[in-house]
């Protein structure tokens, strides 16, 4: 990776492309978890990972890529990646894809309170002020919405899910310093695959086809939208590319409009405007706070 990025507008391009396989993802999902269980999905997505990373990069690697000093931190960040994806698809079964996006778009706010939680960083007024915003943007998003699309107790999920992601990231941060980054992933998706290949007995169901086919684009999908966000980050800043995760917002409630007939109403885009608002306020103030010789670190969407 350069050691100092100078091409930021590839880097822009490049993430804009990979939000927007992420949010074609996150319809793929929804349509799959209609077709399929939720095991057999979740089971098909860390196969995909797992087997991809093996035969890519096991050959050129070998036993160097099972070298870890933190096992149980690559056993937790794989628990936390698998709840993260099991709470998307359920969340993405009652929920629209725009407005799901939105609330998932509340982590990097939230890694901001972990961090003032666990590590004593100080947090300004401001950023505070911020992560009120989001929560109350994502409250406007989940209210009810009258007997028809009240989602009750399942609006919770998605918070869940926010929760797990930054919980997720916050390790991912940790491994970064001592492990090599082909190694993770490759843990994580072993953790996964072992996992749910444990339940698939109780969830197993004959796939079409078509069904197949719908998991591998899906698999590609979102290893093809993380290589782009890798490309991306190798060529601009991450104070720079940052705010531009939030153009998933905007394909999501696009393809949510397209695809399923999602129309979001006035209230629910507002919502969506305040979380985007306080989420790229709160880029630009961390940029701000933190030395030009050291990029904030990316709070990058993290595909179920």
């Amino acid at each position: 990776m350069p050691s100092s990025p100078s091409r930021p507008l590839q880097g822009v391009l490049f993430v804009v492309a990979a939000v927007a396989l992420f949010a074609c993802f996150d319809a793929g999902v929804k349509v799959a978890s209609a077709l399929a269980p939720v095991g057999v999905v979740v089971w098909a997505r860390y196969l995909f990972q797992v087997g991809v990373t093996a035969v890519t990069v096991l050959p050129r690697r070998g036993r160097a890529l099972l070298r870890t000093e933190r096992p149980g931190l690559q056993l937790l960040r794989g628990l936390c990646l698998l709840s993260l994806s099991v709470l998307a698809f359920f969340s993405l079964q009652v929920m629209p894809v725009g407005e799901f996006t939105a609330i998932v778009m509340l982590t990097p706010l939230l890694i901001t309170l972990l961090a003032a939680l666990t590590l004593g960083e100080r947090i300004s007024a401001w950023r505070w002020l911020l992560l009120a915003g989001g929560m109350a943007g994502a409250l406007i998003v989940i209210r009810p919405k009258g007997e028809a699309h009240d989602l009750g107790w399942a609006a919770l999920l998605p918070l869940g899910l926010v929760v797990s992601n930054a919980l997720f990231q916050i390790i991912t941060s940790r491994l970064a310093r001592t492990e090599d980054p082909t190694t993770t992933h490759f843990y994580t998706g072993l953790t996964g695959a072992l996992l749910t290949s444990v339940a698939l007995p109780w969830s197993w169901q004959p796939l079409s086809p078509a069904g197949w086919a719908l998991l591998a684009l899906l698999g590609a999908l979102s290893s093809s939208g993380h290589f782009l966000l890798i490309l991306g980050y190798m060529r601009a800043r991450a104070a720079t590319l940052t705010p531009f995760l939030y153009f998933q917002i905007v394909f999501a409630t696009l393809v949510g409009w397209i695809w399923f007939d999602h129309a979001p109403d006035a209230m629910t885009l507002v919502g969506i405007a305040v979380i985007a608002g306080c989420g790229v306020a709160g880029t630009w103030l961390a940029s701000r706070a933190t030395p030009a010789a050291e990029p904030a670190l990316p709070a990058r969407r993290c595909s179920a």
